[in-house]
């Protein structure tokens, strides 16, 4: 199949795009997606709050993280196909009024259990919402005005990690950590209103249960939720303790059942011939990779600021504005890059992996007598510059040639790798960094945060060699773009 990403990929079956559509649907699909990605990070400088008040230990600590993150990276594939098979408007809007009830009993929580219950519900509507959102922009849109809806979703992707750091210190300090969760009612009620009333309604076929696969993305986020605890688990029992071993055999059983219900389904959670689609997968791969350091350097450095530096909340979100400009910083680069075909995607994402990997090292580098804009600061803005020079080549490779029916399973595939890299980044670099000491106390932060970043350099290294022999060689203007099924 040949396809020019530059051309309408709705041309075949659309008539000329005609006028031009109004950008409300785009501002409420943007709204919406904005909570969900905010909601990724904004918990991180309200942590050690949270923590305090609730009595929450280390590995709590990170379930209140990742417990979002797995089910919404979970559910997302079944996210996908419901948004390709039932109605688009109906899907978005029960994931975003889920979402914001989830978000309301989250701030209600009074113990640990209550909190991370509430943030998986958040992340299963999440999973829904998402690819729902996402393919109404690719339905109602086309042409030029499609490109810029697609490139503001993926700066929402990047930016939004990052601002919600800073919004989650403001809210805490200022009003307490529960506000970081109800800021999210007034929002996605406002969003539902809107949506209710703008959102096209588009008939569909009736479908039947059994073109859902629900016995694979149980399996998935089963053999998820078993690593990440196993990930967890080591810091207080050890890698070799039965408890560690066990969970992780149950990750392994986990990830075979899926791979054997995938053979059988009549309608499988990924299309086999998906596995076949280099750009798609290579992309996805080096999503996950990066997602997962970029999370995670917000984990452990909000910690570090705080319990090691004496930050508050607020000063701990601050501390991070010129990584989101570095963020912003990177992705303007490499769509330049891109536009003027200065270099092929591949290319940009290895160099953005290898700036990624000096500023991990960098902050390797930091200790108990650390000082922001010395030891943090070069490591930090290194990371983020990377990182954003990273999101935009990835996102191109990995949408490149996609038929717009398979638009919503193409984009839960890419954005699974976006949250299972984030909620895996942030298990696997605090079990790093939590074997040298507890990251609740000072003295195990600062042990455990270079060896952190240690192993995020060798994961960003590796990505880099991976994304510059995996990712294909295509010029960015898509005529070389070939996809074979």
């Amino acid at each position: 199949m040949h396809t020019e990403p530059a051309a309408d990929p709705l041309a075949a079956d659309a008539p000329d795009p005609g006028p031009r559509k109004s950008w409300v649907v785009l501002a409420l699909t943007l709204a919406a997606q904005i909570l969900v990605v905010l909601d990724i990070s904004v918990v991180n400088t309200a942590l050690p709050s949270i923590g305090r008040d609730l009595r929450l230990d280390g590995p709590d600590m990170q379930w209140v993280v990742t417990a979002y993150l797995m089910m919404s990276g979970g559910g997302l594939l079944v996210g996908g196909r419901i948004a390709d098979l039932l109605p688009r408007k109906k899907v978005f809007l029960t994931g975003l009024a889920v979402f914001t009830v989830a978000s309301v009993v989250s701030g209600l929580a009074g113990g640990a259990t209550e909190l991370i219950a509430a943030r998986a519900a958040q992340g299963l509507s999440a999973a829904l919402l998402t690819p729902a959102a996402l393919s109404i922009i690719m339905t109602t849109y086309s042409g030029a005005q499609r490109r810029t809806g697609l490139a503001l979703w993926g700066a929402i992707g990047s930016l939004g990690v990052a601002a919600g750091v800073l919004l989650g210190g403001a809210l805490t300090t200022w009003a307490g950590w529960p506000t970081i969760f109800w800021i999210n009612a007034p929002i996605g009620a406002a969003a539902l209103l809107a949506g209710l009333m703008v959102i096209p309604g588009v008939r569909t076929p009736r479908v039947s249960l059994n073109q859902f696969d629900l016995a694979g993305a149980a399996t998935v986020i089963a053999g998820l939720v078993a690593l990440v605890y196993a990930l967890g688990a080591t810091e207080q029992h050890g890698w070799l303790s039965a408890r560690v071993l066990l969970a992780l055999t149950g990750a392994a059983l986990s990830a075979t059942a899926f791979l054997l219900l995938e053979r059988r389904a009549a309608n499988p959670l990924v299309q086999p011939h998906t596995w076949k689609v280099r750009s798609l997968v290579s992309g996805t791969v080096v999503m996950l990779g990066v997602t997962g350091i970029l999370v995670a350097t917000v984990f452990l450095t909000s910690i570090f600021v705080q319990t090691v530096l004496g930050y508050s909340a607020i000063r701990a979100g601050l501390a991070f504005l010129p990584f989101a400009l570095a963020i912003t910083a990177g992705t303007v680069l490499a769509r330049h890059a891109l536009a003027l075909a200065h270099g092929t995607p591949r290319a940009i994402a290895a160099v953005g992996l290898l700036v990624v990997t000096g500023g991990a090292v960098l902050l390797a580098q930091a200790s108990a007598g650390a000082g922001y804009a010395t030891d943090v600061l070069p490591g930090l803005g290194a990371i983020g510059l990377g990182v954003g020079m990273v999101f935009v080549p990835v996102s191109v490779t990995a949408l490149a040639g996609i038929p717009p029916q398979h638009a919503g399973m193409a984009s839960g595939f890419l954005m699974t790798g976006h949250e299972i890299g984030a909620a895996l980044g942030v298990a696997v670099l605090s079990a790093v960094a939590s074997s040298a000491g507890s990251l609740a106390g000072a003295a195990g932060v600062v042990n455990g945060f270079p060896r952190g970043f240690l192993a995020a350099a060798g994961i960003a290294a590796a990505l880099g060699v991976f994304a510059y022999l995996r990712m294909p060689a295509v010029k960015a203007d898509g005529a070389a773009m070939h996809m074979h099924h």
